[in-house]
C-alpha cells in the first residue's frame, strides 16, 4: 500500500516544523519532506535546501519537484524524491502553504491535511522569538493567520497553543487510530 502525503499547514509561527519533527521522532512510519526554498541555507528555522532563484527554476524545468509554489516573496518546492518513501508505504509530512493545497491534492494519490492553529499572542511571541522577520513582517504574517483553507480541502484541525507533546499525540492519534 502506498503511503500518504500529509500536508501540515497553518500560520507562520504555529510550530509546523516542531510538530512534524516530533511526530517523525515518535513514529517510524513517518518521513519528513525536505523543502527547497529560495533563501540562504543559514537563514535558520527548518532544515531545508537553500537555492538561488535561477537554480530553483533550473530544477523546476528539469522535473526535480513534485510540487512548487510561491509565498512570502520566496519560491518553495517538494522534491520528486518524496515519491520513493510514498511507494514504500511511508507517510510523508510536508510543511505546505495553504495556497498550495489544491495542487498538492491533485499531485498525490493519498493526500491528507493537518491544519495547525494557535492563539494570536502565542503566534506573535513565537514569530518574535525566531528573529527572522522585522516588526512589520510579523504584523503582516499575523494578519494572514486566520486565512482559511481552500474550498474542497478537508483537514484535521489541531490547536498548538499548548505543550508540543499534546499536539503531537493528538496528531498521531488522528493519523493512526487504534483499532479495537
Amino acid at each position: 500500500m502506498r503511503g500518504r502525503f500529509i500536508a501540515v499547514v497553518g500560520p507562520s509561527g504555529v510550530g509546523k516544523d516542531s510538530v512534524m519533527q516530533a511526530m517523525a521522532a515518535h513514529d517510524p512510519r513517518i518521513v519528513l519532506a525536505r523543502r527547497v526554498i529560495t533563501r540562504p541555507s543559514d537563514a535558520g528555522g527548518e532544515d531545508f535546501d537553500g537555492v538561488t532563484v535561477s537554480e530553483f527554476q533550473a530544477r523546476a524545468d528539469s522535473g526535480a519537484f513534485s510540487l512548487s509554489w510561491e509565498a512570502h516573496g520566496l519560491h518553495y518546492a517538494i522534491p520528486a524524491a518524496v515519491n520513493t518513501p510514498l511507494q514504500e508505504g511511508c507517510d510523508v509530512l510536508a510543511n505546505l502553504s495553504r495556497a498550495a493545497l489544491l495542487r498538492a491534492k491533485d499531485s498525490f494519490t493519498r493526500f491528507e491535511v493537518i491544519n495547525l492553529t494557535a492563539d494570536h499572542d502565542v503566534l506573535a511571541a513565537r514569530l518574535a522569538a525566531r528573529g527572522r522577520e522585522t516588526g512589520s513582517q510579523i504584523a503582516g504574517r499575523l494578519k494572514r493567520a486566520n486565512v482559511g483553507l481552500p474550498d474542497g480541502i478537508e483537514a484535521v484541525h489541531l490547536d498548538n497553543s499548548g505543550p508540543l507533546e499534546q499536539t503531537v499525540q493528538a496528531a498521531l492519534d488522528r493519523l493512526y487510530p487504534v483499532k479495537a
